[in-house]
């Protein structure tokens, strides 16, 4: 579970790492005084991805495969196991000595982490009912708004002067994830708005964060974040289950699911957090945006594959326009230019000590293009899976019947 990617949230994904700037207010970690392992930080990137992507599938594989539409006792349980688990690490490993050097007291806690925590819990509820409506791949490309977001509540709370040049900036973002949504085949209004409320909350509680928190006595790593908002979050969100959701569950529903494939859930999305104070420090703010945008392309790609998610053309244009915008407007052009000059170098060296394996990544990435090209061009991408289920009755065809709107 996670406190910190483009959004990199508990029950979904965590926000990216930001460029630090002073118009886009972002939660600053410090360095985490993990455990030295002598890891190439390409392992932890890649433990990051796969980990980060496995919530989110794994999530809306539990709320609308499995049939488990409680979404926010699944975030409930989330937050509870992340706070027995954070409490054990406490007391038996060094994960969290940096909670040590918060300076915690009781008004702190109830003028920052309460409020911020209240935010925190309306963005993972609503993340979390976005999955009973939205295909993965959309969810996604409604995330890049994201930045926007943040951006304009850093305005409207005063922590950041508008500028002219940077709304522009960020409008390509803006219309992208537009061109995206009017290419959207299977398009949910309700889920949209669940979705972004998601990202308001967030953005509003990553602005607090900024407000309330910035001092340096209050610099925390992603995991000790995590240790103080757990506990509240998950009273908050058990709270409002106990009126929307409590009621209507059966033993049956969790049997039904299984009681370790929940476990096992609750273990991938806290796993995220360790995963990131491993990660933080080790990689650069460039190369953690470029691994979001990756990521995110990725979980486009596992949605069409998993749940054969119909993706337009239209789509693909949109979302290559928001991306391009978010990586622009994160890392600024000379971020941009500086990182590809010394990617080219790099890829240079490479292919002059090694000709065989470069004509071989090259052939590969014209293969994988080509596809990709002729998969753009076709008017959807995946089969539906309405079309290969016999028994008219199954729940899950009248829900793509009512998606549908027919």
């Amino acid at each position: 579970m996670s406190a910190g990617e483009e959004k990199e949230r508990i029950s979904g994904d965590i926000p990216r790492s930001e460029a630090t700037s002073s118009l886009q207010p972002m939660e600053v970690f410090e360095k985490p005084q993990a455990p030295v392992v002598a890891f190439h930080p390409a392992v932890y990137v890649a433990a990051w991805i796969t980990m980060s992507s496995s919530v989110i599938l794994f999530n809306k594989w539990i709320l609308d495969t499995a049939g488990f539409r409680f979404p926010i006792i699944l975030t409930t349980w989330h937050l509870a196991f992340g706070t027995l688990m954070t409490q054990i690490l406490a007391r038996t490993t060094t994960l969290l000595d940096g909670r040590k050097k918060v300076k915690m007291t009781g008004r702190v806690y109830l003028r920052a982490i309460m409020p911020i925590g209240l935010f925190f819990s309306l963005s993972l509820i609503c993340g979390n009912l976005t999955y009973l409506y939205l295909s993965v791949a959309f969810i996604q490309m409604l995330k890049a708004t994201t930045p926007v977001a943040v951006l304009l509540s850093s305005w409207v709370m005063g922590l950041a002067q508008p500028n002219l040049r940077v709304l522009f900036n960020i409008s390509f973002i803006v219309a992208g994830v537009i061109i995206a949504s009017f290419g959207e085949i299977k398009f949910v209004l309700i889920g949209v708005l669940f979705q972004l409320g998601g990202v308001v909350f967030e953005a509003i509680r990553l602005t607090l964060v900024e407000s309330l928190l910035s001092s340096a006595e209050y610099k925390m790593d992603p995991l000790v974040s995590f240790y103080y908002f757990a506990p509240v979050c998950a009273i908050m969100n058990g709270l409002v289950s106990l009126v929307f959701e409590v009621p209507y569950i059966h033993m049956s529903d969790i049997a039904r699911v299984g009681y370790f494939t929940l476990l096992a859930n609750a273990m991938v999305a806290f796993g995220l957090n360790v995963c990131v104070v491993f990660l933080i420090g080790r990689t650069s703010a460039v190369i953690m945006t470029l691994c979001g945008v990756l990521k995110d392309i990725l979980l486009v790609f596992a949605s069409i594959m998993i749940w054969g998610t119909p993706v337009s053309a239209l789509q693909y244009f949109g979302y290559s326009i928001a991306l391009g915008g978010m990586i622009y407007y994160k890392l600024g052009a000379e971020s941009i230019k500086s990182f590809f000059s010394e990617l080219g170098r790099q890829w240079a060296e490479y292919g002059a000590k090694h000709p065989v394996q470069r004509k071989v990544v090259v052939f590969g990435l014209v293969i994988l293009t080509i596809f990709a090209v002729l998969g753009g061009l076709a008017p959807t991408v995946g089969y539906d899976p309405g079309q290969i289920v016999m028994d008219g009755s199954m729940w899950w065809t009248s829900k793509d019947h009512t998606t549908n709107g027919s």
